[in-house]
């Protein structure tokens, strides 16, 4: 059993604490999508990578977790950068002209997927902090905390490449 699955016998300070820290775990496991060079390959694997920190989440807070659910309610709430996940689609398809392009794009990849990633879970940490479930979710409640943690999101993966040792 790993800590992840412990996660259930927590204090709410505890489980909080513990939240935070599994958060910034799939940030940076969100940020490695900026490496995979196949524009909609890369968006389904942020998805997977956002969908296992729901379920993480889900079962340190025992919420029952529906993969289905946790979709919808995942895109109901990205839904919004969408526009952003389209621009840096779209700049994926540009890197092939100048392998500068590439870098370039790996690494705006890279900072959407991890402040995407950091802004999700933090949601869903005050969320179900709160002790509301994937039924009770409303985006459109949580669509001003969501861009507030997406640009505190950035400033974290920023944090992390400066901590980054090459």
């Amino acid at each position: 059993m790993s800590a992840d699955d412990r996660l259930g016998d927590l204090s709410s300070t505890e489980r909080s604490g513990t939240s935070q820290q599994l958060v910034k775990k799939y940030m940076l496991l969100s940020m490695a999508t900026g490496l995979v060079p196949v524009p909609v390959v890369d968006v389904a694997a942020l998805t997977a990578i956002q969908l296992q920190l729901l379920a993480k989440l889900a079962k340190q807070y025992d919420i029952t977790f529906s993969e289905q659910l946790a979709t919808s309610v995942l895109g109901s709430l990205v839904g919004a950068g969408g526009s952003t996940l389209a621009t840096v689609t779209s700049h994926r398809l540009l890197m092939r002209l100048h392998p500068v392009g590439w870098v370039v794009t790996a690494v705006t990849t890279a900072i959407f997927a991890g402040a995407s990633t950091y802004a999700v879970g933090r949601v869903f940490v005050q969320h179900f902090d709160s002790g509301g479930t994937f039924l009770t979710f409303d985006p459109e409640k949580v669509r001003d905390f969501y861009a507030a943690q997406l640009k505190e999101g950035s400033a974290e993966v920023a944090r992390s490449f400066a901590g980054v040792k090459p």
